[in-house]
């Protein structure tokens, strides 16, 4: 593993906070710090439409800061020394992910895998696999 810090994206499940586990055990055994990443996905809304009373920038920015005090609440409950840097981005959740861990030069991603699988893993979109294609470092998917 290179040196780089530990990326860890969540979306603060429990699965998420498994992951975070490894991922903090990770950076404790290589005395590296991590990231935490949540990624909120824009949404889409037509003001022609009048469905939404508010406008999708304000939704999103809603939905950021709701993550915001649940990534504060989660930090609150880490028990690691290590410096953890927290990060919410807004866009596709594998877009966004594989662009911090590249601008960030990341040592290893810990992500989440959902565990879907037949019929249900084909109809979604599964982020941890499209992350560990698509990463340039190691990705460690913990279940």
């Amino acid at each position: 593993m290179r040196k780089g810090q530990i990326l860890c994206p969540t979306d603060f499940s429990d699965t998420a906070s498994h992951a975070l586990s490894y991922a903090i055990e990770m950076a404790n055994l290589y005395q590296v710090g991590f990231r935490l990443l949540h990624v909120v996905e824009q949404p889409v809304g037509d003001e022609n439409y009048q469905i939404l009373a508010i406008t999708p920038d304000e939704l999103a920015k809603s939905m950021e800061d709701a993550a915001a005090e649940k990534m504060k609440s989660l930090l609150a409950k880490l028990d690691s020394n290590l410096a953890v840097e927290t990060m919410i981005r807004r866009g596709d959740a594998v877009t966004e992910i594989l662009a911090e861990a590249e601008e960030s030069a990341a040592g290893m991603i810990v992500i989440a895998s959902h565990g879907r699988t037949g019929f249900s893993h084909f109809l979604h979109t599964n982020v941890a696999e499209a992350v560990a294609n698509g990463a340039k470092c190691p990705v460690l998917v913990v279940k």
